[in-house]
């Protein structure tokens, strides 16, 4: 390495220590003052009071010292007995809390007295100013205003304590009286009548609370008595009130229950009445009713009897008729039957008996030809006498017709007639003018079955009577039978 190096290697490292002294005389030359303190700096500059921050102390031109403004407590407690107004010697302790002013007037005046002095001497000078001021205040008031009104001597100390404080840039933050004694028993003796009297009062207030109670106790005995009483009166009322309202409420139920009873029962015999009157209505309609259903049935049968006797006349007419005639072709064809066979016979016979033949066959051929005119003559008179017989017939079943009318209303057991209250009743005249109806239909029903008007069939038949009947045709015609009178 070269002197030039060297050189410059030593000049860096002397600027380095320089600047180091320089940092470190600088460090220990700034000095900062903290919340609880102030910095008296004296010197060349004069006095500067440093609070809250910091500043530099110029070596060897300026002086710095520390003051305190940290609150300071300390007792406020004289040797010598105090005396009160009243001539009593009381010992008084107390404390007292103090502390330098914030503002720099205050702080001056404070490095001024106590910055050459030690706690202890500035504690001593502190305590001397409260305790002369103690004493005279404690020599104005009297023992039972200190023992009874200790915040007020405070307050008294504070005010009467200020101006002096003020003067060495302290304030006094609070003064309290931690104990007053006397060695009389003064203190002792005074509070023995307000002992008797609270004992007194507390004897008094024991009796008055005990007379109070015994009297509330009783009045509240008789109020429980007077009010069980009244209790048992108004639940004795009130039960009879009940059992009054329930016997009012138990007759008005029963009279409820009578007159709703008499209802129904007005109402049910209304009821059973129309009933009855209904049944009695329905029962006569009903009846109405079957006799016009059996009117009708015995019109109905009476229609049938008719029909049946129609039916039994024409088959009576077509058997003799249609047997006559049927009769009449039979014999005829038996007639031609025969003729044909002799007829045959005879064209096979010989000659001999041909003219035998021929006459026997003659003789049947008459015989024949004679029945036939005897059936037709017979039929002849068969008509004649059915229109006889018939009328015969009739008036013989008369009696018979007329039962057979009036079977259906022989078996009508019961008859109901209805009165429409117009002073008419149904059912009396229709039922005989039912029953003349049907004896009226026996005319119609004769004339139906002779064919024959009424008028002419009884003349046919009182001529029946005088022998007046009509003459078969002449010929060899059988005579019809007689007719028979009834």
């Amino acid at each position: 390495m070269t002197e030039m190096s060297m050189g410059i290697v030593m000049i860096a490292a002397l600027v380095a220590v320089t600047a180091l002294l320089l940092l470190g005389l600088v460090s220990s030359a700034y000095r900062k003052a903290g919340p609880h303190q102030a910095l008296i700096v004296y010197g060349m500059r004069g006095i500067r009071i440093v609070k809250g921050g910091g500043s530099v102390i110029l070596p060897l031109i300026e002086t710095v010292k520390a003051l305190s403004l940290e609150l300071m407590s300390f007792d406020v407690a004289p040797q010598q007995d105090l005396y009160t107004n009243q001539g009593v010697a009381v010992s008084v302790e107390a404390v007292a809390q103090i502390k330098v002013k914030s503002d720099p007037e205050s702080i001056t005046t404070a490095a001024e007295q106590f910055l050459t002095k030690t706690e202890d001497e500035r504690n001593g000078l502190i305590r001397l100013v409260m305790e002369g001021h103690l004493r005279g205040i404690i020599g104005q008031l009297s023992v039972e205003q200190i023992v009874k009104e200790p915040e007020m001597v405070g307050d008294r100390m504070r005010s009467t304590c200020a101006e002096d404080m003020t003067k060495m840039g302290l304030e006094v933050v609070s003064f309290t009286i931690k104990e007053v004694r006397d060695k009389n028993e003064y203190i002792t003796t005074m509070g023995r009548p307000d002992i008797a009297r609270i004992k007194r009062d507390a004897e008094i207030a024991t009796a008055e609370a005990d007379r109070d109670v015994a009297i509330k106790r009783a009045e509240a005995l008789r109020a429980s008595a007077v009010a069980k009483a009244q209790a048992d009166q108004e639940r004795v009322l009130a039960e009879t009130l009940s059992a009054a309202k329930q016997a009012e409420a138990q007759r008005d139920l029963d009279i409820k229950k009578a007159q709703y009873l008499e209802t129904v029962k007005k109402q049910q015999a209304t009821a059973d009445k129309a009933y009855d009157i209904q049944t009695s209505v329905m029962q006569q309609q009903v009846a109405a009713e079957q006799g016009k259903v059996r009117v009708v049935e015995k019109e109905q049968e009476v229609k049938v009897q008719q029909a049946e006797i129609q039916r039994h006349e024409a088959e009576l007419i077509a058997s003799v008729l249609k047997g006559a005639e049927v009769e009449k072709q039979r014999i005829q064809m038996l007639a031609d039957a025969e003729k044909g066979r002799l007829t045959a016979e005879a064209e096979g016979h010989a000659a001999a008996t041909r003219t035998q033949g021929q006459a026997e066959a003659e003789i049947i051929f008459q015989k024949g030809d004679a029945e036939a005119k005897a059936m037709d003559a017979k039929a002849a008179a068969y008509k004649g006498y059915n229109q006889a017989a018939i009328v015969d017939k009739l008036f013989a079943g008369m009696p018979e017709i007329v039962r057979a009318l009036a079977g259906p209303l022989s078996n009508i057991d019961r008859v109901t007639i209805v009165s429409t209250g117009d002073g008419d009743s149904v059912g009396a005249h229709r039922m005989t003018g039912e029953v003349a109806k049907v004896a009226a239909q026996i005319p119609a029903l004769f004339e139906t079955l002779s064919g024959m008007k009424m008028a002419d069939l009884l003349g046919r038949v009182a001529s029946l009577k005088e022998g007046d009947v009509a003459a078969p045709p002449a010929g060899n015609v059988a005579q019809p039978p007689p007719v028979t009178r009834r």
